[in-house]
């Protein structure tokens, strides 16, 4: 990492560095579970990492929203590594809240048959989604260890940010994407030598992804500026709305695409003001070609936390619109519209488009976050890591 939790008590969080390799030990079996094609792009250097270490077995564990139509993003993981068991969650057509309660209760129940019959060592989950909530309290309460990649990390606009705390309370083994994000965990309570500072693997491998060859780009309308919105949890009414003026916004500054959101509560009502617009849009992107496209357009505009990760690693202008994302840590590259009024998010359009983009130190790490977990989960010492918790307050 470029800098260190900044005090002394942030600065007992254990680094990757700190890790002292154990002789001799078996490999230990860790259950990665993926839900959805946003974390999943997050989560595959983190799996190759995985793969890659000898004192580790891989086991993918597929759920959720990969298992829905008509994107049955299930097939991007199987064309990469194998499927140990698959756990259906939501119903098809069946959106919202409660949806989401209801789904979450059978995660929970069948993850817990799948680790009954895969008995991995550990299970690591990404972020705040249902998947990895249901994921983690199936191993929490099953007593089996739990690592959460990206806890302590803020997006207040939603009703996963609860749930992302809730994960950090259940996890054995604490890997944070910044340093801010380590400071929160310690101060939930959480034993520093649990804490591993790693940053975030969307960096990983980013570097490496050229920018869309011109045959991908002109057949998605050879596009200025992409547009990505997920729901926000609100009414369809409101979800629809603030679509339809975002889409008029974007549209206005240059030649919009627009992707489709995550399968979160208002996706159906952004996706019905997306096929209304008439404008260039695609459901979705495999991840190499949706950073090969960022490559090549002026701006992103919506309310994706890749605004604030991987645009920032690439020095790609963002604006970030409505309350998704408050609480994050936002480099400069991104313009913050806090509110849906038109004439704001259209003058900060502009001003994306014209200033010049600022130096600055990306604080989510330097791209090596998957072979640090790996490494730590290959060579934590147990009792540093005891599955009773004990809370330092």
């Amino acid at each position: 990492m470029s800098h260190d939790v900044p005090s002394a008590r942030r600065a007992q969080a254990v680094r990757a560095d700190d890790e002292i390799p154990v002789a001799d030990r078996p490999p230990r079996t860790v259950a990665v579970v993926t839900g959805s094609r946003a974390e999943y792009g997050l989560l595959r250097p983190v799996l190759r990492a995985i793969a890659g270490e000898p004192g580790l077995r891989l086991q993918v564990v597929a759920a959720g929203a990969h298992l829905l139509p008509p994107a049955n993003t299930i097939e991007e993981v199987r064309a990469e590594f194998p499927v140990a068991a698959t756990v259906p969650m939501q119903t098809p057509g069946r959106t919202g809240r409660l949806a989401d309660a209801a789904a979450f209760g059978h995660g929970a129940s069948g993850f817990a048959a799948a680790f009954a019959d895969l008995a991995p060592d550990v299970v690591l989950v990404l972020g705040d989604r249902i998947e990895a909530f249901a994921a983690a309290a199936a191993a929490s309460i099953g007593g089996i260890r739990l690592a959460h990649i990206h806890g302590g990390d803020r997006a207040e606009g939603v009703a996963d940010e609860a749930m992302r705390h809730a994960i950090t309370k259940l996890a054995h083994i604490h890997f944070p994407a910044s340093a801010r994000s380590a400071e929160r965990i310690l101060c939930f309570g959480e034993d520093p030598l649990r804490v591993h500072l790693v940053g975030s693997p969307a960096v990983d491998g980013i570097a490496d992804i050229p920018p869309l060859d011109d045959k991908a780009y002109d057949a998605l309308g050879r596009p200025e500026i992409v547009m990505l919105l997920h729901g926000q949890g609100r009414t369809a009414h409101e979800e629809g709305v603030d679509a339809e003026i975002l889409i008029q916004a974007v549209r206005h500054a240059g030649r919009p695409l627009l992707l489709h959101p995550n399968h979160d509560p208002g996706h159906d009502s952004i996706v019905a003001a997306i096929a209304a617009s008439g404008c260039a849009n695609v459901p979705h992107l495999r991840r190499e070609a949706f950073i090969g496209l960022l490559r090549r357009v002026r701006l992103l505009v919506g309310n994706s936390s890749s605004a604030l990760i991987e645009c920032a690693a690439l020095g790609v202008r963002c604006v970030n619109v409505g309350p998704r994302q408050a609480g994050r840590e936002k480099p400069p590259n991104v313009f913050d519209v806090p509110d849906w009024d038109p004439r704001k998010i259209s003058l900060a359009i502009e001003r994306a488009l014209v200033l010049p983009l600022p130096s600055y130190r990306h604080p989510y790490g330097n791209g090596h976050a998957g072979e640090r977990i790996a490494q730590i989960l290959a060579t934590f010492e147990e009792a540093h890591h005891p599955l009773a918790k004990r809370a330092t307050f």
